[in-house]
């Protein structure tokens, strides 16, 4: 049965050619894909590399969840850009005791994603590893006046946040079942599922952020996307635009249901270095913060805002002094 094949069996050119019907038969086949950006565009490139046993494991992510993760994490990027995908390549390192069927779920995964969002799978390359990795580089293209910087950032700006932070970190800590305790209602639980494994990237946001602008452009606003945590992207926004920022405890995008079920302590810390919620993080003038708020709606919220002074700070609700938030206090790969 082809079910049980490993990739070893069916060998390269064998898995090429399954792999193939994944892609549009006009683009691959060369040693390289020709890609004709619409008129007045510019090109935007992101690559993200996934790891077994780093960024998914069997335990918690199916073949097609990885497929789904790791081109949503690209594409996060771009909309964080302001782009809008043209397609991705995948290099793919694989054991060669790999089952085909995991392969196979893996590119479904990557095809379910991109036809939510859009692009193609325009080609990659094929490797023998003693792990499986997934490297993708994903291209967009956007009008260069509507191009999102991280470095554009002004004192006295509000900065918003479009969804809720820490769900995807509830997720895994229920797939791993790493939280001792009463399991919270299963409608939640299955929402933070659902955010670690099939994270949304907010094409959304910028759709809704490019009418509010109207014939402006962003020269005035900084985004990026959360990936590495909420605090990691204030931070390297204030960095990158020689700003500080004061948060407000009480404004953190928080589900209510995830502070009832871990306390209100682990979620804050969830919340800011819990990672992986694909959010988009902007510095906006306060006009057209509040605007882009009412038009995403909840939990799209204003969370603080930039400062003159260099630190990044989480204010309380009240009495205590601010806590100064630093890089080294979230996750980093080689720490």
């Amino acid at each position: 049965m082809a079910n049980s094949q490993t990739v070893a069996e069916l060998g390269e050119l064998g898995l090429l050619k399954r792999l193939f019907r994944y892609c549009p038969g006009s683009v691959v086949g060369d040693d390289g894909a020709v890609v004709t950006l619409p008129p007045d565009r510019q090109l935007v490139v992101t690559t993200d590399v996934l790891v077994d046993g780093v960024h998914f494991s069997d335990r918690t992510t199916s073949p097609a969840d990885v497929g789904w993760r790791a081109v949503a994490a690209n594409l996060s990027d771009l909309a964080a850009m302001g782009a809008v995908p043209e397609g991705i390549t995948v290099g793919l390192s694989l054991p060669g005791a790999t089952p085909l069927a995991w392969v196979e779920g893996l590119y479904q995964g990557m095809a379910d994603c991109l036809e939510r969002w859009g692009g193609v799978v325009l080609g990659g390359d094929l490797c023998r590893a003693d792990t499986v990795s997934v490297a993708i580089t994903a291209l967009g293209n956007v009008v260069p006046q509507r191009a999102l910087y991280r470095h554009r950032a002004q004192p006295g700006q509000a900065i918003v946040v479009t969804g809720y932070h820490g769900l995807s970190r509830a997720g895994l800590a229920l797939l791993l079942k790493s939280e001792p305790g009463t399991p919270p209602a299963a409608t939640d639980g299955d929402r933070w599922v659902a955010a670690h494994q099939r994270p949304q990237p907010r094409f959304d946001a910028i759709a809704v952020l490019d009418d509010l602008l109207g014939e402006g452009n962003t020269a005035a606003i900084a985004a990026m996307d959360s990936s590495d945590g909420l605090a990691n992207a204030v931070l390297h926004l204030c960095q990158a635009s020689g700003v500080g920022a004061q948060l407000n405890e009480t404004d953190l995008p928080i589900d209510p249901a995830l502070g009832a079920w871990v306390g209100q302590a682990q979620a804050i810390d969830w919340c800011l270095y819990g990672g992986e919620d694909f959010e988009l993080v902007l510095c906006l003038p306060w006009p057209l913060a509040e605007a882009l708020c009412d038009r995403l709606g909840h939990p799209c919220r204003i969370v603080g805002k930039t400062t003159t002074a260099p630190a990044v700070e989480l204010w309380p609700a009240e009495g205590t002094a601010p806590t100064v938030l630093s890089f080294s206090q979230g996750f980093q790969h080689f720490a």
